[in-house]
C-alpha cells in the first residue's frame, strides 16, 4: 500500500468547490486523463452514489468505479475506487478560507497483481498525477471566476 496526501487552494467557495467535485462527471473537464464519467446510481448526488469513469493508460483505457462511501457537503467527501490494478480509498476535505477553499487529499493506493511489485512507482507516480489533477480543478473553477469577473486564477 501506499498512501498519497496534498492540498490547494482554490479562489472559490466551499459549497462551489465541494459541488463541482462531488459531480465525477466533470472530473473530464479538468483531468486530461480522464476519458470519461458517468453517474451509474440514482440522483441525486449524495452517499453512496456510484459512477464508472475510465482514465487513459499505457495507450489503452483503464475502466473504474467509484462509490462515495462518506458524504458530509461541504466539508468531506469519502470514496472507493476500484479497478483492475489497484484499489484505492481515500477522502477529500474541503476547509473554507474566506471566499477560498483549501481541499485537501489523503489516498491509500493498494496495487494488485503484478503492479503490486511497482508500489513506490506507484506511489511516486500517483502524487505527480494528483497534484495535476487538482491543479486542473483549480485553473478550470478559477478560470471561471474570472470569465464572470471573479479576478485573476492564482496558484497557491
Amino acid at each position: 500500500m501506499t498512501r498519497i496526501a496534498g492540498e490547494i487552494v482554490i479562489q472559490r467557495p466551499v459549497d462551489e468547490v465541494f459541488d463541482f467535485v462531488a459531480d465525477q462527471r466533470h472530473e473530464p473537464e479538468f483531468n486530461p486523463a480522464m476519458v470519461r464519467s458517468e453517474l451509474v446510481s440514482n440522483e441525486p448526488i449524495g452517499l453512496g452514489a456510484t459512477f464508472r469513469a475510465a482514465v487513459k493508460s499505457f495507450g489503452g483505457t483503464l475502466d473504474m468505479t467509484i462509490e462515495y462511501t462518506e458524504f458530509d457537503r461541504p466539508s468531506r467527501l469519502s470514496s472507493r475506487t476500484l479497478m483492475a490494478s489497484a484499489e484505492t480509498e481515500g477522502t477529500l476535505t474541503f476547509e473554507p478560507l474566506g471566499e477560498a477553499t483549501r481541499m485537501r487529499w489523503r489516498w491509500d493506493v493498494k496495487p494488485r497483481g503484478l503492479l503490486k511489485l511497482m508500489t513506490p512507482l506507484v506511489g511516486w507516480m500517483g502524487r505527480r498525477q494528483e497534484k495535476a489533477i487538482w491543479g486542473g480543478l483549480k485553473r478550470r473553477l478559477e478560470g471561471e471566476a474570472s470569465a464572470e469577473g471573479g479576478g485573476e486564477g492564482r496558484q497557491a
